[in-house]
């Protein structure tokens, strides 16, 4: 039988000649600093070799779950037409950019720095969903992360949880696998809005947490460890004390593994996570080198942990200063790929139960893996790569990424060939050679 040790080298090893195979010029815009692509290559070696994540001695996992981290909180009615009944939500312009507008180039201004290639959508669109489901099945991801805001209609709060319930309903058609990352800070806004009062508070999140074992936790799609459903939370930053928590899971048939944020309320965590670390950035430009020392140390306290959950991040790039909602986080490089690549090594090396990819589709923050025209299919092939080279017979590939696009278009012209639902069906299925042979009679 193949070592920890081994199963961690075999995994590791094919993704770092992928990366030293294809290097990709990326030109940074403004004041930041422009990397070519030789000093990409050097700083994502030096990178690399300074990664000292020991392999630990709880933990044995062959492969570890791909789950991207999910916003569905994106809103628009997107319709040229008749641009008078177009809207879009918040986060596509944060009260500054103008995306009812169509620029000479065909792009609407968007709150990023980055461009999705369907344009800006809405999150509870069902052809939007099966784009992106599709793409995540083939790349070999292997779930979502959602961020998810709780089940009242306080703010935007019930249409990301409407977002999110659509999500959640195709996605155990899709044979893939979902989890929740709650976000406990609502339940300050939601007091700071009259909404509910803050003696209410421990008996709202009793609300949610049953709410959730009702209606997803029983789900076979929902992600279990030790037979308990995982409960991320992005902080806690509200819900602050163990006591807290205990109050909150008391009336529960079985107790959630929680899995709290770095630095987070780690004394009554089952384990932890850790999250791009831009606050060392102080706004200003992160170097890779400075993240690969902070995931060193993240990895080492968590080493004697039974159970973990890793992160990997393609670069942070925000516009929060540019939309004039705030201070900018800082900035941490794409390094043609290269943040990806190094950040991915070191969670796969740390053996977790879950690599976390942050993000999907985070556009306001630029961690997006999701396809832009900026980057176009990259990061999912690289995960597809990483996934061929520990499962053999992954069946899908690089070309086979293009069709969900494809597949999107169709249904927004209105195509109601049967074949496109046969096609959908494949995929998901597992049925690699049929969806092609559909793909190519429809001119995909």
């Amino acid at each position: 039988m193949e070592s920890r040790k081994g199963i961690v080298r075999s995994m590791i090893l094919p993704v770092v000649l992928l990366f030293l195979g294809t290097v990709v010029l990326v030109s940074m815009l403004g004041c930041k600093t422009v990397y070519s692509p030789e000093a990409d290559q050097k700083l994502v070696e030096e990178a690399l070799g300074r990664i000292r994540i020991e392999t630990p001695p709880n933990r044995n996992v062959t492969r570890p779950l791909v789950l991207a981290h999910y916003m569905p909180w994106y809103e628009a009615v997107v319709d040229p037409d008749h641009p008078e009944n177009e809207y879009f939500g918040w986060h596509w312009h944060m009260g500054f950019f103008d995306p009812y507008t169509v620029g000479p180039d065909g792009k609407r201004e968007i709150a990023s720095h980055y461009y999705p290639l369907t344009g800006p959508y809405d999150s509870r669109d069902p052809d939007l969903i099966e784009y992106q489901l599709l793409l995540m099945k083939m790349a070999g991801i292997d779930g979502v992360i959602v961020d998810w805001y709780g089940i009242k209609d306080a703010l935007d709060y019930g249409f990301i949880h409407e977002a999110t319930q659509a999500l959640f309903q195709k996605i155990e058609e899709a044979g893939l696998k979902f989890v929740v990352c709650y976000e406990d800070q609502t339940i300050r806004h939601m007091i700071d809005t009259d909404y509910i009062k803050s003696t209410e508070a421990v008996d709202h999140g009793k609300e949610v947490f049953s709410w959730l074992e009702a209606n997803w936790f029983q789900s076979p799609s929902y992600v279990k460890i030790e037979g308990r459903p995982v409960v991320m939370v992005f902080g806690p930053q509200y819900f602050t004390s163990a006591s807290e928590w205990d109050a909150i899971f008391s009336g529960l048939a079985v107790r959630p593994y929680l899995v709290t944020l770095d630095a987070h309320l780690e004394n009554a965590a089952d384990t932890l996570y850790p999250w791009p670390p831009m606050y060392l950035s102080g706004g200003g430009e992160l170097s890779i080198l400075n993240v690969v020392d902070y995931l060193n140390g993240f990895y080492a306290k968590t080493n004697q942990k039974e159970h973990l959950i890793a992160t990997a991040f393609p670069r942070f790039h925000d516009i929060y200063r540019e939309a004039g909602v705030g201070p900018s986080y800082g900035y941490l490089a794409d390094l043609a790929g290269g943040t990806f690549h190094v950040t991915f090594i070191a969670a796969v090396r740390a053996v977790p139960d879950i690599v976390q990819i942050a993000t999907w589709n985070d556009y306001g923050e630029g961690t997006v893996i999701e396809p832009t025209e900026e980057y176009g299919y990259r990061d999912l092939e690289y995960l597809q790569e990483w996934r061929k080279s520990v499962e053999a017979g992954f069946p899908f590939s690089k070309a086979d990424l293009r069709i969900p696009l494809g597949v999107f278009t169709l249904r927004k012209q209105g195509n109601t060939d049967p074949r496109i639902d046969q096609l959908v069906s494949a995929v998901f299925a597992g049925q690699v050679e049929t969806a092609r042979s559909l793909a190519q009679e429809l001119g995909l």
